[in-house]
């Protein structure tokens, strides 16, 4: 998918750019796979900001995605390829010979009237998902589960992808993008190819009033702040954060701190950690 860049007619146009959306073939999504969506504004059931920065947005619908791809030995085809706003990679409405339709994750290459499949016997060709045990060794997948049912955890987002490097007993070795190899059991589902929409994250927002469309509100930096509001704040003129290391505004340490338990259970299934 192409990058579109826009003339500098004004300041918030110039460095603008955005996606051509070549692949998008209707604007509107499919009623009954469609739900409403409630904003929170980043507050919890008290009312409390648990997540600051956010706020206002323009006006979402969920679409309901076959994350599970449990419908099993029954051809399907690629009916539409449509934007999602809830992500950054574009869906697929699926049109299945019994005539149920669900929407997917578009894989990269897959084509408005491509037939679809779920199943051990499935073939191994993109937007085909398999269990890991079926699909050869060094194959490139996306959407791939964790528990066996759970529906996929793993490579959703624009761009993602892993590959299968072998097999040891009940279990299949992934090799993820952040170079982090781990064991997945061998019944949990993937799906063939790469997560399309890859220029994602070529596109240059360009100005504050598109990050408020998206629903983000503006962050200040603790440097400018008080002390009393944060731990780099206060100082004459442009004084420097005074500490070893960044910290959050409650005094955690803040980029690239570890925050993973050591005792986590999924611990003993992590072959190599990810690159440095």
């Amino acid at each position: 998918m192409a990058i579109r860049k826009y003339k500098p007619t004004t300041n918030g146009r110039r460095g603008m750019s955005t996606l051509a959306n070549n692949e998008i073939t209707v604007s509107t999504p499919l009623k009954s796979l469609t739900v409403k969506k409630t904003k929170t504004g980043g507050r919890n059931n008290q009312g409390k900001i648990s997540v600051r920065h956010i706020g206002g947005g323009a006006k979402q619908k969920y679409r309901l995605i076959d994350f599970k791809r449990n419908k099993l030995n029954v051809p399907g085809r690629v009916a539409t390829i449509e934007y999602d706003p809830n992500r950054n990679a574009n869906i697929a409405l699926i049109s299945y010979k019994d005539g149920e339709k669900r929407y997917i994750i578009a894989p990269a290459g897959l084509e408005v009237g491509t037939i679809i499949e779920a199943g051990d016997s499935a073939d191994i060709k993109v937007g085909n998902a398999l269990p890991l045990m079926a699909i050869p060794v060094g194959t490139v997948i996306h959407c791939i589960e964790l528990k066996p049912g759970h529906g996929a955890e793993l490579c959703r987002s624009a761009g993602a992808s892993a590959q299968i490097l072998g097999r040891e007993g009940k279990y299949v070795l992934v090799r993820l993008q952040s170079g982090e190899t781990r064991k997945v059991l061998g019944t949990c589902m993937a799906t063939i190819g790469v997560v399309g929409n890859e220029d994602y994250e070529l596109v240059n927002v360009g100005k504050a009033g598109r990050k408020r469309h998206m629903g983000v509100k503006p962050t200040n930096r603790g440097s400018v702040m008080n002390p009393n509001d944060h731990p780099h704040g206060g100082g004459e003129g442009r004084a420097p954060i005074g500490r070893k290391t960044p910290v959050t505004p409650w005094g955690k340490p803040a980029l690239g701190y570890k925050t993973r338990k050591n005792k986590k259970a999924s611990n003993k299934l992590i072959v190599s950690r990810k690159k440095k």
